[in-house]
């Protein structure tokens, strides 16, 4: 059994800008009621992709784990690379199915997501749920904010720390 550990952060896309907002493989819609104010709190994350942080850092993870690089090694960078434009879930089946290739299967994984928003408690068995079919075993989600500090505390960005554990299959 081996154990990796990976890292994501990403800014919000500018107010107004009308990016779809996607953590921890599930799309956060603008509430139907949501004034301009509130609705600002759903904008989207900037990257290359869907922007998904927890996504993010449980590839790495994964890779790290199974001793195959990381996200940027897979995917690329960039516009123009292969992970331009894929959902973080998408993302995550093919890194799995790049390290069953080489042997490898994930066992568990957990990935704590950082920032004040979205709120993952309200949606995080979802989250859970979604995250563990993405790589075919469980996924512990949990969240934390950093107290109004950092670009997470202000609200600039959000962030992502995951651990994986893999068996050699």
């Amino acid at each position: 059994m081996m154990i990796g550990q990976g890292f994501d952060a990403h800014r919000f896309a500018p107010a107004g800008t009308g990016r779809p907002l996607w953590v921890a493989g599930l799309h956060w819609p603008v509430p139907e009621d949501a004034d301009s104010t509130v609705a600002a709190r759903y904008e989207g994350i900037e990257g290359d992709s869907d922007g998904d942080v927890a996504a993010h850092a449980l590839i790495d993870a994964l890779l790290s784990a199974a001793g195959l690089g990381d996200i940027g090694s897979l995917f690329g960078v960039g516009a123009q690379a292969h992970g331009a434009g894929m959902h973080g879930a998408d993302m995550l089946r093919e890194t799995v199915s790049h390290l069953r290739q080489h042997g490898f299967a994930p066992t568990s994984a957990s990935v704590v997501i950082i920032g004040n928003r979205p709120k993952i408690g309200t949606r995080r068995a979802e989250a859970e749920s979604a995250l563990s079919q993405a790589i075919g075993c469980r996924v512990s989600v949990t969240a934390t904010t950093t107290d109004h500090m950092g670009f997470t505390g202000r609200g600039e960005g959000i962030a992502a720390i995951a651990n994986a554990l893999v068996i050699r299959l």
